[in-house]
C-alpha cells in the first residue's frame, strides 16, 4: 500500500510538469535530472513464437488500452495507477495523426495531444506501452484519425499503393518515431515503448485494393522497418503480414488464433471487452465472466500478450467522435469508466484473473507448448511444465513457484461439468475456466465472481445537517444541484451570415467546402414561384418537395427563415415537402455531419453531405434541377466564427432569457456556475435538451442529443454463458441514449465558470443541472464455496515449491472510491440470502451476528475485509448447507463525517 501511494503522488506530480519536446535536459523536481535512468535500465526486446522477450525473458503481459486525447492529463496518472492496480504490465494507445497534425506541417502535442509526457507518465509508473502508430486507426474516431487535408492532395487514394499517401503517411509515421527517440522512450534508451504497429485491421480492407493493396501492405512493412525504432512491429488483423512484423488478432475471442509464422508469438492487440454506442442506440455490456472465460482460454491455448479495448475508453470531446452518429461518451462498458471512476465487478474479477495468470507466469514462459487432456465432451485441460524451478526475474517477482499450472476449461454453453485431472476431481460451470498455478488447487474461476458490484450515481453530494428536514434539504438540494437560474440568449442567423460566403452554380460536396471546420454547411438560393405554381398545387392537391438521391447525416430545409422539416440518415434517400409562397422564396439547405466516416475502404471518397440528383419536384412546368442553378455557400455558425463559447470578450449580442423565450431552434444560450465540492467527477445533465453542442470555459464538451432508444431488445437478466456479440446484453432501452456529459475537473475554476451551448432543436436551459458522478452503494456475495482471494496464493508456497491452503478461506473484501468510507451497512447476512444488489433480502438460513460483525468490520473505513467462515458469524447457523454472506454498504465522503446521511 504505501509503495501503491509513492507511485501515485510521483505520477501526479508529473502530471503538473511541463515537458518540452526537445532531447531530454530537463530537470524536475519530482524525478531526476535524467528522465531515462527513471524509467528503466535500458533493455532490448524481441520475442520468439511463444512470447515477447523482454531483457532476455519471455513474458506474459497483460496490457491496458487508454487513448490519451480521450481524458485530460489531469486525469492521466490516476488511470495509468488504476490499470497497475488491476494487474497490467503494459497501457496501449494509438496515436491519432487529425489530432496532432490538423493543419499540414503544423504539429500539436500540447494539452490532450501531449504525447511524450503521457509515455513518461506510463514509464514512471514501472509500466511498459505500446504504441499504435496506424496512422489510420479506426477507434470510432473522426475520419478514422486521418486529417481532413489530406483527401485534398492530388491524386491521392488512402491506404493503397499511391505516391502521395505514402509520402504523408511515411513522412507522419517517421516524425512519431523520431519524437520517442528523441526523448529516449524506447526500450533499448530506457524508455517503457516495447511494441509499435503499423496500419490496422487492414486485412479487412485489402481485398478491396486488388494487388495494390498487396503491395502496400509490403511497403508500409518495410518503410517501418526501416525507421530504426529497434523494437517490434506488428499488424493487427493482417494474415499476410511480412515475416519480420508480427500479425495479431482483433475481436472478442482469440483463443483459437494463430500467427502466420512459427517464429511469432500470439497476440490480442484488441480484446473487445465492450461495445461503442451509437445515437438513438441500446447501451452494450459484456458480462465479466465471458471476458475473463475469454482472456482466460486465450492464455490457456498458447496466447502470450493480451490487450484490453478499452481498459479506459473516455470521452469523444469536441467533435472528435467518428461516424456515423457515434456518441460523444466512449465509456465502451471498460472496467475504468468515462469518469476514471472503478467499474465493479469487472475491474475487480480481471484483476484476479491476471494476479491467477501472473502466478502461472513460471511454467507458461517456460514451456515451449502446452500438454492438451481431453477431460470430456466439452472439457479440456492445457498443461505446462517448467523443466527446473524459475530462477531470475520471474523468481524475485514470485519467489519459489511451481514447476507445473494449468487451465481446466468447460466451453459448454448450459451445464456444468465434474472432471478428474491428475487423480482430483473438479467442478467446472459451464462456459468458464479455472485456472491452477500448481496443477492441484484452483485459485481462480472465471464465472465465480467474488469481486463486489459498485453502484454509481449522478447526484450532488450534500454534508446535510440533521436539523433539516427533508423537503428543506429537497430544497437545498435542487438549488445547489442545477445551473444559475440566470440565462443569456442570442439567435444564431439562418444562412448568410458574413462577407465569408461565396456564389457557384451547383451543389458542391459538403466536405470540399468545410474542411471539417465546422458541421455546418448552409446551401442558400431562390426560388421563383408563380401564381399558377400556386393553383396548380390546390387543383392537384400537391406539395413541391426537396428530393435528393442520398443524403448523410443531418438534413435542415427552410422557408424563408423558418424550419420546414429535417431528414437523418446515413446516405438516405430524401423526400421533403415544403410550402412557398408566390414570388421569389429563400431555399436553404443546411447539410451537417455528426462525426466522419472511420471505417471502411476508400474514405477518401466518402465525403458528406448530397450524392447524386437534387431537385425540387411539383412544379406546373416540371421539376426543377437544383444542380443546375447558382448557389451561395456559408461555412458554420457565427457564434463559431464569433467564438461566443470562450472566456475572452467577443461580438455577440446577449439578452436575458425569458421561459417565454424557450424553446427555441438555433440558439445560444450561456449561464455561469460554480464548481461542486470536492474531487468527484463532474457532470452536465443536459436532458431538457435536444441537440446541439456544449461549452465550458472554452473548452468543447462535445456534441450532445437527446435521441431516445427504441423501447424493446434490451435484457432484465444477462446470461453470459456463450459467445457474446453488441447485442447480447444491452441496457437504457426506452431512454435517451446519453444525458451525462463529462466535465473535466481540471477545466473548471472555483466559480463563475462559463457554460454555452448551441441548440438547434429547441430545449430548456433551465432544467440543465451540474452533478456529481460518484459511487455510493457497493455489494458483495461471497460463499464458501468460493475460492480464497488470490492476492494471498503469492504468499501461501511453503519452501518445496508446493501451496499450503488449509489456513486459507475465502474472504469478501468491501471498498469505496478514493477519499470515500463506507457510513452504513444497509444489509448483511450470512447464510441464504436472496436477491442481488439494492435488493438483496434474508434467506431461510441466517447468522443473527451477519449485520454487527460486518459493521464493526467495516463502518468508518475505505475498505475493509471479512472471512467468510462459520467462527467469524459465532457458529453454524444451517449445518449442511452452503452459506454464503451478502452485504450492502454504502460510502460517503470522508469529509462528510459529522453530518447525517440519506
Amino acid at each position: 500500500m504505501h509503495s501503491k501511494k509513492n507511485n501515485r503522488a510521483l505520477l501526479q506530480c508529473l502530471a503538473l510538469s511541463v515537458y518540452p519536446m526537445m532531447m531530454m535536459m530537463i530537470h524536475l523536481s519530482c524525478v531526476s535530472s535524467s528522465s531515462a535512468s527513471t524509467f528503466f535500465k535500458p533493455f532490448n526486446v524481441s520475442y520468439d513464437h511463444r512470447a515477447i522477450i523482454i531483457d532476455g525473458n519471455r513474458r506474459m503481459l497483460i496490457s491496458a488500452g487508454i487513448h490519451y486525447p480521450r481524458a485530460t492529463p489531469e486525469m492521466w496518472p490516476d488511470l495509468i495507477a488504476k490499470s497497475k492496480e488491476g494487474g497490467a504490465d503494459v497501457i496501449e494507445t494509438y496515436v491519432f495523426w487529425n489530432a496532432h497534425e490538423s493543419i499540414r506541417g503544423q504539429y500539436n502535442f500540447k494539452g490532450k495531444n501531449d504525447i511524450v509526457k503521457f509515455v513518461k507518465l506510463v514509464g514512471s509508473s514501472g509500466l511498459y506501452l505500446q504504441l499504435r502508430i496506424g496512422p489510420y486507426v479506426c477507434a470510432e474516431w473522426n475520419f478514422g484519425g486521418f486529417p481532413v487535408w489530406l483527401r485534398d492532395i492530388p491524386g491521392i487514394e488512402f491506404r493503397t499503393n499511391n505516391a502521395p499517401f505514402k509520402e504523408e503517411m511515411q513522412r507522419f509515421v517517421k516524425k512519431i518515431v523520431d519524437l520517442m527517440r528523441e526523448e529516449m522512450l524506447f526500450s533499448w534508451q530506457g524508455g517503457p515503448i516495447i511494441m509499435l504497429q503499423i496500419e490496422n485491421e487492414y486485412g479487412n480492407m485489402e481485398s478491396s485494393y486488388g494487388q495494390q493493396g498487396k503491395d502496400y501492405v509490403k511497403w508500409a512493412a518495410s518503410m517501418a522497418l526501416g525507421l530504426g525504432a529497434g523494437v517490434p512491429w506488428v499488424m493487427c488483423k493482417q494474415t499476410d503480414a511480412p515475416e519480420n512484423i508480427i500479425d495479431a488478432c482483433n475481436g472478442y475471442y482469440c483463443d483459437g488464433y494463430k500467427p502466420n509464422s512459427y517464429n511469432k508469438p500470439t497476440l490480442w492487440t484488441e480484446n473487445w471487452d465492450g461495445w461503442y454506442t451509437t445515437w438513438g442506440g441500446r447501451l452494450p455490456h459484456r458480462p465479466v465472466e465471458d471476458l475473463a472465460f475469454a482472456v482466460a482460454r486465450f492464455f490457456q491455448r498458447g496466447g502470450s500478450f493480451m490487450n484490453y479495448y478499452m481498459y479506459f475508453g473516455g470521452t469523444n470531446f469536441g467533435r472528435t467522435s467518428g461516424g456515423p452518429f457515434y456518441i460523444t461518451s466512449y465509456d465502451y462498458d471498460a472496467p475504468i469508466d468515462e469518469y476514471g471512476l472503478l467499474s465493479e465487478p469487472k475491474w475487480g474479477h480481471l484483476k484476479d484473473l491476471h494476479a491467477a495468470i501472473k502466478l502461472c507466469e513460471p511454467a507458461l514462459v517456460a514451456a515451449d507448448s502446452a500438454q492438451y487432456i481431453k477431460l470430456g465432451q466439452n472439457q479440456e485441460a492445457h498443461v505446462y511444465r517448467a523443466n527446473v524451478l524459475s530462477e531470475g526475474p520471474n523468481s524475485n517477482r514470485y519467489g519459489s513457484q511451481s514447476n507445473c499450472s494449468a487451465f481446466l476449461a468447460n466451453i459448454d454453453e448450459h451445464k456444468a461439468a465434474s472432471v478428474t485431472f491428475l487423480g482430483q476431481s473438479y467442478t467446472l460451470p459451464p462456459w468458464s475456466v479455472s485456472i491452477l498455478p500448481d496443477c492441484r488447487n484452483t485459485v481462480f474461476n472465471t464465472a465465480k465472481v467474488s469481486s463486489q458490484t459498485s453502484i454509481k450515481t449522478v447526484e450532488f453530494s450534500l454534508p446535510l445537517s440533521p436539523n433539516i428536514s427533508v423537503p428543506q434539504q429537497s430544497m437545498i438540494e435542487s438549488k445547489l444541484s442545477s445551473t444559475s437560474k440566470s440565462w443569456m440568449t442570442v439567435k444564431e442567423p439562418i444562412g448568410v451570415w458574413s462577407e465569408n460566403n461565396f456564389t457557384v452554380q451547383g451543389i458542391l460536396e459538403h466536405l470540399n467546402v468545410t474542411k471539417d471546420y465546422s458541421d455546418y454547411l448552409w446551401h442558400i438560393t431562390k426560388i421563383y414561384v408563380s401564381d399558377d405554381d400556386i393553383s396548380f398545387w390546390k387543383t392537384n392537391e400537391v406539395r413541391p418537395t426537396v428530393t435528393i438521391d442520398s443524403m448523410r447525416d443531418v438534413l435542415r430545409v427552410f422557408i424563408n427563415g423558418q424550419l420546414t422539416g429535417s431528414v437523418i440518415g446515413h446516405w438516405v434517400k430524401v423526400v421533403q415537402p415544403v410550402e412557398f409562397q408566390s414570388g421569389y422564396n429563400d431555399l436553404i439547405l443546411l447539410s451537417q455531419t455528426v462525426g466522419l466516416q472511420n471505417y471502411g475502404a476508400f474514405l477518401e471518397k466518402d465525403g458528406a453531405g448530397f450524392r447524386g440528383q437534387v431537385k425540387l419536384t411539383g412544379f406546373k412546368n416540371g421539376d426543377i434541377d437544383l444542380s443546375k442553378i447558382l448557389w451561395t455557400y456559408q461555412v458554420g455558425l457565427k457564434g463559431e466564427f464569433q467564438q461566443i463559447y470562450g472566456i475572452e470578450e467577443n461580438e455577440a449580442e446577449w439578452t436575458d432569457l425569458t421561459r417565454d423565450g424557450i424553446p427555441s431552434t438555433f440558439t445560444w444560450y450561456k449561464t455561469y456556475f460554480d464548481a461542486p465540492d470536492g474531487i468527484d467527477p463532474v457532470a452536465l445533465d443536459l436532458g431538457s435538451m435536444g441537440k446541439g453542442q456544449a461549452w465550458v470555459n472554452g473548452h468543447h464538451i462535445g456534441r450532445y442529443w437527446t435521441v431516445v432508444a427504441p423501447k424493446g431488445g434490451c435484457q432484465d437478466t444477462c446470461d453470459y454463458r456463450g459467445a457474446y456479440n453488441s447485442d447480447k446484453c444491452t441496457t437504457n432501452c426506452g431512454n435517451p441514449t446519453q444525458t451525462w456529459y463529462h466535465v473535466p475537473r481540471s477545466w473548471l475554476q472555483a466559480s463563475n465558470n462559463l457554460l454555452v451551448i448551441f441548440e438547434e432543436t429547441g430545449g430548456n436551459p433551465f432544467e440543465i443541472s451540474v452533478k456529481l458522478r460518484s459511487t455510493r452503494i457497493v455489494c458483495e456475495q461471497v460463499s464458501e464455496s468460493h475460492y480464497p482471494p488470490v492476492r494471498k496464493w503469492s504468499n501461501s508456497y511453503s519452501v518445496d515449491g508446493k501451496l499450503s491452503i488449509n489456513k486459507m478461506a475465502p474472504e469478501m473484501h468491501l471498498h469505496c472510491q478514493d477519499g470515500y468510507i463506507i457510513s452504513s451497512i444497509e444489509f448483511a447476512s450470512y447464510g441464504t440470502p436472496q436477491g442481488r444488489c439494492q435488493k438483496f433480502s434474508r434467506g431461510n438460513c441466517h447468522a443473527p451476528m451477519s449485520l454487527s460483525v460486518v459493521s464493526e468490520a467495516c463502518q468508518g473505513k475505505s475498505s475493509c475485509s471479512i472471512g467468510i467462515t462459520n467462527a467469524v458469524f459465532g457458529g453454524d447457523p444451517c449445518r449442511g448447507i452452503v452459506k454464503t454472506l451478502a452485504v450492502e454498504a454504502r460510502c460517503i465522503p470522508s469529509s462528510s463525517t459529522g453530518f447525517s446521511q440519506i
